[in-house]
């Protein structure tokens, strides 16, 4: 049996997990700012099951709630940082408010839960951290500029992390799903548009979503179970990208700016001194 610490577990793939996790014998730390979600979860698993309803961007209570977690249960051995939304609209749409909004929510929060449970990772002699990000953590749409900037920068801040803690037996998995059937889409935050975009790549991928001509591919039942199998597993890869979405895009992305670095050599290396 195994003890599962998973933000952002009221809904989506969070909650898919829980339910999983629970219904094969594990342990769960289920955190979320909703409970209701939960409450069939409860009568199931009873005690296996904890439930931690609180703002994740409050990182007072954040770590409260961590704190109280390891205290409960004794050993977390792999805590899944799920909570996170998508913010759409142009760069020059969005307000400040958006903004900080969507940073506080999916990267300073994420860098704070990691900061507060690694102490006890630590502590315990190791475990694991999977960290949900997105295609978005390495690819680029028009509308989803500030979404892109929070994975972007969470999959730096723990590639980082990922070596700073490795002689603590601690490593780190980052999933990268492509469009997943999850209400992710049903749920953005949504900027005022601006109609000088609507005849741009932002109004065509405004347009592809209101109409439905954005494809998801992604199955979030076969995604959690794959995220499930990658961290039960005893030496994972620091990414994974799940989905054919993912594959064909992160692929694509990653070999353009090869070929961009090495079209570029003689001038990159023009940069030494001599």
């Amino acid at each position: 049996m195994k003890t599962w610490l998973i933000t952002g577990a009221s809904s989506g793939l969070g909650l898919i997990m829980a339910r999983k996790l629970l219904a094969r014998g594990d342990r769960v730390v289920s955190c979320g700012r909703r409970v209701a979600p939960f409450e069939a979860l409860q009568q199931m698993a009873g005690d296996r099951l904890r439930i931690a309803s609180f703002d994740l961007t409050d990182t007072e209570a954040l770590r409260r709630e961590v704190d109280a977690a390891f205290s409960a249960f004794g050993r977390i051995d792999t805590v899944v940082s799920n909570a996170g939304y998508g913010l759409f609209g142009a760069a020059e749409e969005l307000s400040d408010a958006q903004i900080e909004r969507q940073i506080a929510t999916n990267l300073t929060a994420s860098i704070q839960l990691v900061r507060a449970v690694l102490p006890h990772l630590r502590a315990q002699g190791g475990g694991r951290i999977m960290q949900v990000s997105s295609e978005g953590g390495q690819v680029a749409y028009p509308n989803f500029s500030l979404y892109h900037a929070t994975k972007w920068g969470i999959e730096g801040f723990l590639e980082a992390v990922a070596q700073e803690v490795a002689p603590f037996a601690i490593d780190v998995v980052i999933a990268e799903p492509g469009p997943t059937a999850t209400g992710f889409g049903g749920a953005l935050d949504h900027a005022s548009p601006l109609a000088v975009y609507d005849m741009t790549p932002a109004g065509e991928v405004r347009r592809a979503i209101a109409s439905g001509a954005f494809e998801i591919k992604g199955d979030a039942e076969r995604t959690v179970d794959a995220m499930i199998q990658v961290a039960d597993s005893e030496q994972p890869r620091l990414r994974i990208a799940l989905g054919s979405t993912a594959f064909e895009n992160i692929h694509r992305a990653l070999a353009s700016r090869q070929d961009d670095l090495l079209a570029q050599k003689a001038l990159t290396l023009s940069g030494d001194r001599t």
